[in-house]
């Protein structure tokens, strides 16, 4: 599946933003988008990239970094094929290239339960 992620910007630290992660619905498998899990992704100047936020299929379960809980909430809208983060009282420290990647199989959780990946988005918090 084919991915799209934006809404990245400059922000100053406490301000908010909305990330979207839209999937071309001409290029899914033999699966709906609903069927997706969705993970946002995120890579700080010389750092892994870590996992930020996951939600599941139907959204039956959702995962939270420990960094983030409690500021970002992730939402799907099946019918535009759309997973979001809404990022709340940002921080200097969530300054990174966000992604969004889509998988069917694995652990959710982790970055070995996604297979597609989309373009980043930048996302910069300035103190």
């Amino acid at each position: 599946v084919q991915l799209q992620a934006s809404g990245g910007g400059l922000v100053q630290a406490g301000d908010s933003l909305r990330l979207s992660c839209a999937a071309s619905e001409r290029t899914f498998s033999a699966y709906p988008f609903s069927n997706y899990r969705v993970g946002w992704f995120r890579q700080a100047p010389g750092t892994e990239r870590e996992i930020v936020a996951a939600i599941t299929g139907s959204s039956l379960l959702r995962y939270y970094a420990d960094s983030v809980k409690g500021r970002f909430t992730i939402s799907r809208d099946d019918a535009k094929n759309t997973v979001y983060l809404q990022m709340n009282s940002l921080e200097p420290e969530d300054t990174a290239v966000y992604y969004c990647a889509a998988g069917t199989s694995g652990n959710y959780a982790s970055q070995r339960g996604y297979s597609d990946w989309g373009q980043e988005t930048l996302v910069t918090v300035s103190s």
